[in-house]
């Protein structure tokens, strides 16, 4: 446990900033795990209208830190061409 004043300001920082990028990564996981589920039961149309929210989770996660920037393009990029490849067959 924290002992000094500022050890314990970090400490309640700490626990604040990682129930956030909990709830960040929570919430990527759950749009991509939507958008493939729409994708294995052929909807396209509702999976890239979902494409601009995960899109926008992605980047807010990387902005802020909760992941990391090349991790977001990775995801935007698998979806994406998850997405158009099942779009065309």
């Amino acid at each position: 446990m924290p002992i000094t004043k500022s050890a314990k300001k970090a400490l309640r920082q700490n626990i604040k900033r990682r129930a956030g990028n909990i709830q960040r990564k929570k919430k990527i996981k759950d749009l991509i795990k939507e958008v493939k589920h729409l994708v294995s039961q052929r909807k396209i149309g509702e999976a890239k209208k979902l494409l601009p929210q995960a899109y926008k989770a992605l980047d807010k996660a990387a902005k802020t830190g909760a992941i990391k920037e090349n991790t977001a393009a990775r995801k935007k990029s698998r979806i994406t061409i998850l997405v158009n490849k099942e779009g065309k067959s």
